[in-house]
């Protein structure tokens, strides 16, 4: 017995140890899984839609790239914030469709993401948010302007919109927050306690004061789907939430995505342009 119970003992402690090392592991690299910039400053194609680049600078002093697509006269400016593994160059389908149909469009490159300076992280992905909203409400009035974020650059939207007004907000596979979907994800880690960048949508939502667009394919493996209905609930009216059947989480605008988008601004759509 008392040789099985050192035996016991020790395995214990072993695992124990485990365990902790890798509770230690994930908070000290916790921004790496968060964020995946691609640094490679790239122009947009002289091909496509007439994009220029621009030079923002942030509160703190960070100088940020960001792509910008002037609208046709009256036509709404989207202020897009990207995913978590975005780049500039590879929004560059979000400016054709805004170019298809007339409007603006300005894609603000976070911290470290496309040549910015910095890294990313969460209070800087919102001065990164504030950068692109100055931006644009010094040259367009705010009843043109929407705001617009896919994935975790939803959060950023999100924190736009409840402290600036705008014509509408359109967030597209958004969640609660960041560490709820981190601890749905990895049940085995507590990810609640140990996460730094929480991005809670659910503590601004209500902030938000215009017409809210919410799209979200139901096969979502990144961010599922229940975290969009649950945000979406927590909204003020007037609100949309638009379901696509069988839509992923990086393949929504293959599905139709801008089709739901521009109906829901009062503009004409023209055929094809929503990505079908």
């Amino acid at each position: 017995m008392p040789k099985l119970r050192r035996f016991l003992t020790i395995s214990i402690l072993t695992l124990a140890c485990s365990y902790l090392l890798l509770v230690g592991a994930a908070c000290t690299f916790q921004r790496s899984l968060l964020y995946f910039p691609d640094g490679a400053v790239v122009q947009p194609n002289p091909a496509g839609p007439p994009i220029r680049v621009e030079h923002l600078t942030t509160s703190d002093g960070q100088h940020l790239i960001a792509w910008w697509l002037p609208p046709a006269a009256g036509k709404p400016v989207l202020l897009f914030f990207g995913g978590n593994g975005d780049s500039l160059i590879g929004d560059s389908d979000r400016f054709a469709h805004a170019a298809q149909v007339g409007a603006g469009m300005l894609a603000v490159a976070y911290e470290g993401y496309s040549g910015s300076t910095g890294a990313p992280t969460e209070a800087g992905l919102h001065r990164d948010g504030e950068a692109g909203y100055a931006w644009v409400a010094a040259r367009y009035p705010t009843s043109q302007i929407v705001i617009e974020g896919f994935s975790l650059g939803t959060g950023v939207a999100v924190r736009v919109a409840a402290a600036h007004p705008a014509r509408a907000l359109i967030l597209e596979a958004p969640y609660t927050s960041t560490a709820e979907v981190g601890a749905e994800r990895m049940p085995f880690l507590p990810v609640q306690w140990l996460m730094w960048d929480r991005f809670a949508s659910r503590d601004f939502i209500a902030k938000v004061h215009m017409p809210l667009l919410i799209v979200h394919g139901d096969a979502d493996e990144t961010i599922p789907f229940h975290f969009g209905r649950e945000l979406f609930a927590l909204a003020n009216e007037p609100k949309t939430f638009v379901t696509i059947p069988g839509g992923h989480h990086n393949d929504l605008t293959e599905h139709g995505f801008y089709d739901h988008v521009w109906p829901f601004l009062g503009g004409s759509l023209p055929p094809g342009s929503g990505g079908h």
